[in-house]
């Protein structure tokens, strides 16, 4: 796998592409002479997360039968600071799945656990050196 990112202004805003070709905008807070013109890198990180979960879970519950109607990921991480540097990693993340349609909970519950234990890479990656846990709520 391989990503390419190029600089956009003379700050630091970036796009970056990979094989899809598609543009993804990061930049940093204006705080720090960004112009918020994209995620931040830590944002695209629980993103690249909620994403690589949420294919797996929505691939699942279609292979079931399920009828999915409005579906929606919020990712939530807490950071602590390393110390002695400016580093700070997610230490806590949650994954809260809210699906509307028709989905049996037992279901999406099974789908949710066979992403985080058996198929999604993004939780391999952040697993040993976050606690990941995740909640859902199925709106009928």
């Amino acid at each position: 796998m391989k990503v390419e990112l190029t600089r956009v202004d003379d700050a630091f805003h970036l796009t970056g592409k990979g094989t899809s070709e598609v543009l993804t905008h990061i930049d940093a807070s204006e705080n720090i002479g960004g112009h918020n013109a994209g995620s931040r890198p830590m944002e695209l990180l629980l993103m690249g997360l909620g994403g690589c979960a949420s294919i797996d879970v929505i691939l699942i519950l279609q292979k079931q039968k399920q009828v999915i109607e409005n579906y929606k990921v919020i990712v939530e991480g807490e950071r602590e600071q390393i110390e002695g540097t400016q580093m700070t990693p997610f230490k806590k993340i949650n994954i809260h799945f809210e699906i509307k349609g028709q989905v049996e909970e037992k279901r999406l519950e099974r789908a949710i656990k066979l992403s985080m234990e058996k198929y999604c890479s993004a939780t391999a990656q952040l697993r040993p050196s976050a606690e990941i846990t995740h909640s859902f709520e199925v709106i009928n």
